[in-house]
């Protein structure tokens, strides 16, 4: 196998499966995006998560974390095309543009902290400071 070649196919192998067009693109390797979906502002669920969520914002930040909201189910903007929700919905990505969790309900910061911090990416962010 030609060098060129296998320095070609590892490039391709690592790039995230990320379209041009995605919205998550830009946080790859930068940030953890949290996307929450619900079919209204009004739903329950939703405040109850973005309250929660309000409550300890150091933490998320601290974990390089980006909170994303659509509450438009009409719009089937880029997201919704992409990810598929049902209602609400709570989907965490990695730093690597993986899906780390997705939940049906709310979770609290304190949940969402210990997920992350279970995660491989953040143990060796810990191992560096």
């Amino acid at each position: 196998m030609r060098p060129g070649f296998l320095t070609l196919l590892m490039i391709v192998l690592a790039t995230p499966v990320f379209a041009q067009d995605d919205p998550l693109a830009e946080y790859v390797w930068l940030k953890r995006p949290l996307v929450i979906f619900a079919d209204s502002e009004n739903d329950p669920r939703f405040r109850l998560q973005m309250e929660m969520l309000a409550e300890l914002p150091e933490e998320l930040a601290s974990r390089d974390v980006v909170v994303l909201t659509d509450t438009n189910p009409a719009e089937d903007g880029p997201l919704r095309q992409k990810l598929h929700p049902r209602d609400f919905m709570l989907i965490l990505f990695s730093k690597d543009g993986k899906i780390a969790l997705r939940k049906p309900t709310p979770w609290s910061v304190r949940e969402l902290s210990a997920s992350i911090d279970k995660m491989s990416i953040r143990q060796e962010e810990l191992e560096r400071e």
